[in-house]
């Protein structure tokens, strides 16, 4: 039934419900990836190999995965506010059960079913909050969204380490209940009159399973490739062909369904499909990054999970302080402009690293280009989520909020494994070069089994020292080849946001639609 759209929220309406909707964000994202570091604890807790225990993260991961791009076909069908009640209920119940959980068995199927409840929360939190606030002010509300994004995925290794430390390690998931219950009094208390229109649609079985099995094992060979050696294993061999085949079969689908679960219409909107290029392939490369820079502080400088996580703390600083001021401020220019100057800075920020990562580095050298890293993150996430939205339908903005969140999100999953795996296959390449110098019959390595056989060290000493050293430099140098690589990246990603569409407003679909025609 269609309902006249409701007047925005004013006042301390729209200061709670922006919290609310905030929290939710926040709470969903950190969990993500707060149980990364804790998974030797986990492990060690409930009896289980490391290569177990990792079940906890890549079991969120799948669910996550599935559930996201089905937001928009549920939310139509029972409701916005109706749909983001119940997904922030049963995570809070999910978050419980994992917490008590006393066996790997169940930690892992209370983890499938609040990686699918979690499903929704991002893209309906966005969502709603551009519904219910005022047209001129919707750049502000994503800019104090886009702020819980970028930082969350940085406080939960942190949060996971110092529990892990200190706790009980079912902490990480008993703090998402009183979270999760504050979100559920306050946004009920103010949309429960407010729920969006719905209409009763069939259901695209043929486009749920084909989701279903073509997401899940594309999801699950992005997890398990590297430590199954990718296409040496006949299981990523068998998942990545059946993924091929459901996910090609579920695109041919969807276009021909009347009623299909994913609306793949909205890639004829020029905007929408920069803008999920754009902020996908960047998320990309941020996620990659922030997975790769903690392992390489603790593997080469023996960081503590919480001090590699305190080191990439900085970045984010600045996005605190300008996310008020480039929501106010932002639409009055290009949006264009904010995206490439923050791509310039990303591409800035990985050249830094490039250059001053090296064996002697010190805190600040990993500190700073965090700190002013931030400078990009502030102005990556609204005004190109603004502009992804700019040209879509208000009726779809759910629709299309949760399809270009699933993009970004598998994205960052895609991000994480071929960083990790670049970086080991590269350093493996170096090694063998360094290696390959050590030899009798060079003078400089002669010397050094010299001295430092004078030391008192065994010849097998030495041997095992040197390698140890030759691998840390080998993991260095890698890294920076993948910072390089990432500034480029980024500067090329450049030429693409170029080719979206002004004006840039938010549900102005129909207007746009109807002054071409």
């Amino acid at each position: 039934m269609n309902k006249a759209p409701l007047k925005p929220l004013q006042g301390a309406q729209l200061g709670w419900i922006t919290l609310a909707l905030a929290l939710a964000t926040f709470m969903q994202v950190l969990d993500s990836t707060i149980a990364n570091v804790a998974i030797p604890t986990i492990s060690g807790d409930l009896g289980s190999s490391l290569s177990q225990g990792t079940w906890v993260i890549t079991s969120f991961g799948v669910a996550n995965a599935i559930s996201i791009p089905l937001t928009g076909w549920f939310a139509k069908r029972v409701g916005e506010v109706r749909l983001f009640m119940a997904s922030i209920t049963l995570f809070v119940v999910a978050s419980w059960l994992c917490g008590m959980s006393h066996s790997l068995e169940m930690l892992i199927f209370s983890r499938v079913i609040q990686g699918l409840v979690a499903g929704p929360i991002m893209p309906l939190s966005q969502s709603l909050l551009l519904n219910n606030y005022p047209p001129l002010k919707r750049s502000m509300a994503l800019a104090l969204w886009s702020m819980t994004v970028t930082v969350a995925p940085i406080f939960g290794p942190i949060l996971g380490g110092w529990i892990s430390d200190n706790y009980h390690w079912g902490w990480i998931f008993y703090i998402n209940v009183p979270v999760g219950i504050a979100v559920v009094i306050i946004t009920w208390g103010i949309l429960k009159d407010r729920e969006t229109p719905t209409e009763i649609r069939p259901i695209d079985t043929v486009g749920l399973v084909l989701l279903v099995v073509g997401i899940g094992c594309f999801q699950m060979l992005l997890d398990r490739g590297k430590e199954l050696d990718w296409f040496h294993s006949t299981e990523i061999i068998v998942l990545s062909v059946i993924a091929v085949v459901a996910i090609t079969f579920l695109i041919i689908w969807e276009l021909t369904d009347d009623h299909p679960i994913v609306d793949l219409s909205l890639f004829k909107s020029r905007n929408f499909t920069i803008g999920c290029l754009c902020i996908s392939l960047a998320f990309m490369l941020y996620i990659g990054s922030i997975v790769l820079q903690p392992q390489l502080l603790q593997v080469v400088y023996g960081y503590t999970a919480t001090w590699a996580g305190l080191a990439a703390a900085p970045i984010g600083l600045i996005p605190l302080l300008l996310a008020p001021i480039i929501g106010k401020y932002g639409p009055k220019i290009d949006l264009r402009r904010l995206v490439t100057f923050s791509f310039i800075v990303y591409a800035g920020c990985f050249y830094w690293r490039a250059y001053t990562f090296e064996p002697a580095m010190d805190f600040a050298a990993v500190a700073w280009p965090q700190f002013v890293q931030g400078f990009a993150i502030a102005c990556f996430f609204m005004p190109l989520t603004t502009i992804t939205l700019s040209d879509v339908e208000s009726s779809k903005i759910a629709a299309a909020s949760s399809l270009s969140n699933f993009l970004r999100t598998l994205a960052g999953s895609v991000g994480t494994s071929i960083t990790t795996t670049s970086w080991t296959q590269r350093e493996a390449l170096h090694h063998t070069r360094l290696t390959e110098a050590i030899n009798p019959y060079n003078p400089l390595s002669q010397h050094t089994y010299e001295s430092m056989g004078k030391m008192g060290m065994s010849p097998g000493q030495i041997s095992a020292y040197l390698n140890n050293q030759i691998t840390n430099q080998g993991l260095i140098i890698s890294a920076n080849e993948i910072f390089w690589l990432f500034g480029g990246i980024f500067l090329l990603l450049l030429v693409f946001v170029w080719f979206a569409k002004p004006p840039f407003i938010i549900g102005g679909g129909a207007a746009h639609r109807s002054a071409e025609h």
